[in-house]
């Protein structure tokens, strides 16, 4: 029988603690989501600053399907750009100090296009070299475009520069994240600048985590480290984090921009981003960047974690920012994080599993997260925190987790 091997796969995942599984949520307001029924205080939701649920953001939405309709209608190229597109791409450039913006329907999208538009248009040959933990849509696309891919070990800046020294063709491109997606650490972006210079490649920074929690405007990365347009030359950011909404950007050079226009086919061919959608994340943005109180408060819940996990496990929980571990003699290891991703490593699928078991059976949810989003032996419990969550939540979540814990040892 065709694909008879469907079943067998599913099979062998389950039996490795790797299967995955959807969970429909029924209900989700003020941290507090329904699945199955059951409520749940949230710690596992990317919406940083809880502008998911912003009336401003709500209303400016309401207000652009009214106007320009429920969706675009058509690709960019075709009829699907609008005034609102514009209007935001026009906020980011300005914001990013880039020369222009581009639009995509997801970072997923975004970092495949650019990754197959360089690699597959250059004559020459495109190298690139991509921190070990960068997305998984960039390092997928790079494997399978015509760019040579080399993976440097995360944040190392001397393996970074012992692979630029080998010998390549072509352009070189280094690639990474402002704050990475699992461990919550940040890049060492100004060091990363100057190896861009020294071996003329160009540096491209992922802000999907990033955008909307640093900077003064809260634009990320690039504006929290005053980065200009020669030192980052391509920016990639979305809206579906901290920004509330959905969709993503690439910032760079005109000629970069125009460039995707004309040769990144997830842009030509795809339908474009709902205007109304625009709307909302223009407005999401200006919030923002109008009041920092939001992201002034997730700092101070990201602190009170922190310590409270210090103090609930004793004297063995101490932070070591040097290695980026926790030392204890419980059996999860804290990394060390100041962004609102706070990761804690179990070290297998099934204790993974059992743990987020632990806490869902004491009311929070906190889903396992494991290879291959993961590293092999780096299964965790990914925590996100979010200005919304009120120092009593996370004094709950602390609670739930000494005792799911205990229950396993």
């Amino acid at each position: 029988m065709a694909f008879d091997w469907l079943e067998p796969a599913l099979q062998a995942r389950a039996e490795q603690g790797y299967l995955r599984q959807r969970h429909c949520q029924q209900y989700e307001k003020d941290n507090i989501v329904c699945i199955n029924n059951k409520h749940y205080l949230n710690f596992a939701s990317n919406d940083y600053l809880g502008m998911r649920h912003h009336d401003g953001v709500l209303q400016n939405w309401v207000e652009g399907l009214a106007q320009f309709g429920a969706g675009s209608g058509a690709s960019a190229l075709v009829t699907g750009h609008s005034q609102a597109h514009l209007a935001l791409e026009a906020y980011l450039a300005e914001g990013l100090n880039r020369e222009a913006a581009l639009l995509f329907n997801s970072g997923y999208a975004a970092n495949q296009a650019l990754c197959f538009a360089l690699a597959n248009a250059s004559t020459e040959g495109v190298s690139i070299f991509a921190d070990r933990l960068m997305h998984a849509s960039f390092l997928e696309a790079a494997n399978e475009s015509k760019a040579m891919l080399r993976r440097f070990a995360h944040n190392d800046k001397t393996h970074l520069q012992t692979l630029l020294k080998k010998p390549v063709s072509g352009d070189k491109l280094i690639v990474t994240e402002g704050i990475f997606s699992m461990d919550g650490d940040s890049a060492p972006t100004h060091d990363l600048v100057a190896i861009a210079k020294a071996h003329d490649a160009w540096l491209m920074l992922d802000d999907a985590h990033g955008m909307g929690v640093l900077g003064e405007r809260g634009l990320g990365t690039v504006e929290a480290a005053g980065l200009t347009q020669d030192q980052v030359p391509i920016v990639m950011g979305t809206f579906g984090k901290a920004i509330g909404t959905a969709g993503a950007f690439i910032a760079g050079s005109q000629a970069l921009i125009d460039f995707l226009v004309n040769f990144a086919k997830h842009y030509i061919y795809s339908t474009a981003m709902p205007s109304g959608q625009a709307v909302a994340t223009l407005a999401s943005l200006t919030y923002i960047a109008s009041d920092s109180s939001r992201r002034d408060t997730l700092y101070d819940n990201i602190s009170h974690f922190r310590k409270g996990i210090e103090r609930a496990f004793g004297q063995n929980a101490g932070v070591d920012e040097g290695s980026g571990l926790m030392t204890q003699s419980t059996s999860i290891t804290l990394r060390a994080s100041n962004s609102a991703i706070q990761p804690l490593i179990v070290g297998s699928p099934q204790k993974a599993l059992a743990l987020s078991e632990g806490l869902k059976a004491r009311g929070i949810w906190v889903p396992a997260i494991r290879y291959p989003t993961v590293p092999k032996g780096e299964d965790r419990l990914r925590i996100t925190l979010s200005a919304t969550h009120t120092k009593q939540d996370i004094d709950v979540l602390i609670d739930a987790l000494s005792l799911a814990i205990e229950d396993r040892s």
